[in-house]
């Protein structure tokens, strides 16, 4: 019976994947409320999309975006001024046994999303035909 147990840590818990979700959330929530405190123009426009927190809670990786996309070291260099004040922060409003170790990096998600699609609306390629409707193969051998 104990054994079983163990397979279930190993596999993970859904509990667990729950709990690093949530918290997850709070730490993005509070960071997001402590950046619009900060009187910096590098984090004027600057956006956390996501956090990713390990399962034992020890490491939070805050994913960061930008309206302009082009000073991401610049904002880099803010998180990394600002890095004790942020983890301060979720370590009073978190009310975590462990505040865990903020690591700040850029969402390129967005951007490649956006250049995935204008390189879909640019494309003048002809449309691929459907190979499962043979009505399909017959118009395009007859053109």
């Amino acid at each position: 019976m104990a054994g079983k147990g163990n397979k279930q840590r190993r596999r993970g818990n859904p509990a667990t994947a729950n709990r690093t979700a949530r918290v997850g959330e709070l730490i993005k929530r509070i960071i997001a409320e402590e950046l619009e405190q900060f009187d910096d123009d590098r984090l004027a426009l600057v956006s956390i999309t996501s956090v990713d927190v390990d399962r034992e809670l020890h490491k939070a990786v805050c994913w960061f975006t930008t309206l302009d996309g082009e000073d991401d070291p610049e904002i880099e260099e803010a998180f990394d001024e600002y890095w004790g004040r942020l983890r301060k922060a979720v370590g009073n409003q978190a009310r975590l046994r462990h505040t865990p170790e903020l690591e700040f990096r850029p969402d390129a998600t967005l951007r490649s999303a956006e250049r995935i699609e204008t390189l879909l609306r640019n494309d003048d390629r002809p449309p691929v035909p459907d190979l499962e409707d043979p009505e399909a193969d017959q118009s395009a051998s007859s053109d």
